[in-house]
């Protein structure tokens, strides 16, 4: 038998063991044609099936319809922290940012570097542990979108609630829990989210777009940076990520079989209240980063008392095939990465081990 780790890495991050047995099963010869979905050219009649079955059941998963297009991209969800104001900006526009964790200041950079950017709120005063309560953010209506992040990775603190932007086009990076649970897709005028977190392997973005929000791309911006040019190739302008958007595919038939977003959401909150509520028990052994209102639902953060302490976590955890966890590097500490396909199980291994180290370091 393979050897299966618990692994909490946060992307590229874990796949559905059903859908990677598949994958498997189907790399040499892709149904009966001989060849690798790999090898096979973009736009023959096998992979179209696969691309827009895809697009198909993704949107099923959204309970949305043709008044969203979803194209597919590379280039990570940085590169969007660019696109999305060069399409939807406008010349003279601005556009306003909430500003919860790393990426989101990465976003907020490169806007800044397009035009005109405006922080409407910031968490960084407090390490970004927490998200704006609901009904606090104010956005002006003239502006061309708000932008935030709605699950932050790096300090583990996440949007339970969408945002009320009233006309304003809402724009979102989901990249970390992008089909993780329910949401009301139709509120959004733009989603991108990396597939390598959540969703897929890493090289392929899913960007979701309002369709008449096509009409702001100019014709000035090249053919790849426009997402009404991507669009209308319905995302065949050039090579997409094949391999990325046939897992993507697979992915979400298997979301599909769970019941849909409703389905795999409370799997999700079954295995972070089972973390989250080690950490609370604990004594202040673990110490949780996020403010309880604001925690994440796929990245749980905490810290131990001393950086030692923590390393040598670490070390032993990799002794017990947990896989990982330690906190991105800005921030430090433990991180751990609990998205649709880890399992129950790896989420009772990392507990039964928290609470052992903790009898012995205690």
């Amino acid at each position: 038998m393979v050897k299966r780790i618990h692994n909490f890495n946060a992307g590229p991050a874990a796949l559905p063991l059903p859908v990677l047995e598949q994958v498997q099963k189907e790399l040499l010869d892709f149904q009966g044609s001989g060849m690798s979905i790999m090898e096979m050219s973009h736009r023959s009649k096998v992979y179209d099936a696969v691309h827009n079955e895809t697009i198909a059941n993704i949107k099923k998963l959204l309970g949305i319809g043709d008044e969203y297009s979803i194209i597919f991209m590379g280039g990570g969800a940085r590169s969007q922290f660019a696109l999305a104001p060069m399409n939807l900006r406008g010349k003279d526009g601005f556009a306003q940012y909430a500003i919860t964790g790393n990426w989101a200041e990465g976003a907020f950079k490169e806007g800044k570097k397009l035009g005109d950017a405006r922080e409407i709120f910031s968490s960084a005063a407090s390490k970004h542990d927490h998200v704006p309560e609901e009904g606090t953010i104010k956005v002006d209506p003239n502006a061309a979108f708000f932008h935030y992040t709605s699950n932050n990775t790096v300090e583990g603190t996440q949007w339970h609630y969408v945002p009320d932007t009233g006309s304003v086009p809402l724009v979102c990076d989901m990249s970390s829990d992008f089909l993780s649970r329910p949401f009301a897709a139709n509120r959004f005028g733009l989603i991108y989210a990396g597939a390598q977190k959540n969703i897929g392997p890493a090289g392929a973005v899913v960007v979701i777009i309002r369709k008449d929000l096509l009409a702001r791309s100019s014709d000035n911006l090249p053919d790849m940076f426009s997402y009404a040019k991507i669009e209308k190739q319905n995302s065949l302008l050039n090579t997409p990520p094949v391999f990325a958007i046939y897992i993507i595919g697979l992915v979400a038939k298997y979301l599909l079989g769970l019941g849909g977003l409703a389905g795999i959401e409370q799997r999700n909150k079954e295995k972070a209240n089972l973390l989250y509520n080690a950490i609370d028990e604990s004594g202040g052994f673990y110490k949780p980063h996020a403010q309880k209102n604001s925690r994440s639902l796929m990245n749980v953060t905490f810290r131990l008392g001393a950086t030692e302490l923590e390393e040598k976590f670490i070390a032993a955890s990799k002794q017990a095939d947990i896989e990982g966890i330690k906190g991105h590097r800005s921030v430090g500490g433990m991180r751990a990465s609990i998205y649709n396909a880890v399992s129950l199980d790896s989420v009772k291994a990392l507990v039964d081990f928290m609470s052992e180290f903790k009898k012995q370091n205690g």
